[in-house]
């Protein structure tokens, strides 16, 4: 088991920046690929970012390429989320979740294939 908590979400004028933090607690934390999404009301969960268990590839929504910055610290169990530039569309409940470690697509975009999630934190963007 793993368990995901989220953390740094909030109110941001569009342009602005935010840092979304993913604490992960139970089996060993370097072995997931560790992917960020997002839901807006009304919409489909959606893919933002992944990340390889040791951090050395890394994949984004074309939505987001250039603005944001997917990141882990593996002696702190920690993913994290860099988000510039933030525009109102980036409005959303956004999610860490782990992928299975032992191996499979990459990048892996599908939100149905990863293994545990986080509850969720809050980033909405005004105009």
């Amino acid at each position: 088991q793993v368990q995901l908590v989220e953390s740094g979400g909030g109110l941001v004028q569009a342009g602005g920046s935010l840092r979304l933090s993913c604490a992960a607690s139970g089996r060993t934390f370097s072995s997931f690929p560790m992917g960020w999404f997002r839901q807006a009301p009304g919409k489909e969960r959606e893919f933002v970012a992944v990340i390889s268990g040791s951090g050395s590839n890394r994949y984004y929504a074309d939505s987001v390429k250039g603005r944001f910055t997917i990141s882990r610290d593996n002696a702190e169990n920690t993913l994290y989320l860099l988000m510039n530039s933030l525009k109102p569309e980036d409005t959303a409940v956004y999610y860490c979740a782990a992928d299975s470690p032992y191996g499979g697509r990459w990048p892996n975009r599908l939100a149905a294939e990863y293994d545990y999630w986080g509850q969720g934190t809050q980033v909405t963007v005004s105009s």
